[in-house]
């Protein structure tokens, strides 16, 4: 197992050091609990999509509506679920 030096902003150190479990548990253990969804689309990836042309369907706008009106804040990716 190799072992990397990262640089993190206090901010960061922070938050990763208050998602420990337990005052022992390491960060890597701390990181490798977390998780992120891999099928997300950015606001960059779709202002890119929207100036090369891309239009929007009705079923779309409608599905954009639906998710405005039942947003709820993110999952806690470092929570224990």
């Amino acid at each position: 197992m190799g072992v990397k030096t990262i640089s993190l902003k206090d901010e960061a150190y922070d938050r990763l050091r208050s998602a420990r479990r337990y005052p022992a548990e390491s960060f890597s253990e701390v990181v490798l609990r977390a998780s992120w969804p891999e099928d997300t689309v950015t606001g960059r990836e779709l202002l890119s999509a929207m100036k090369t042309g891309a239009r929007l369907t009705a079923e779309d706008i409608a599905d954009i509506d639906w998710l405005k009106r039942h947003d709820k804040p993110p999952v806690d990716k470092w929570s224990d679920r």
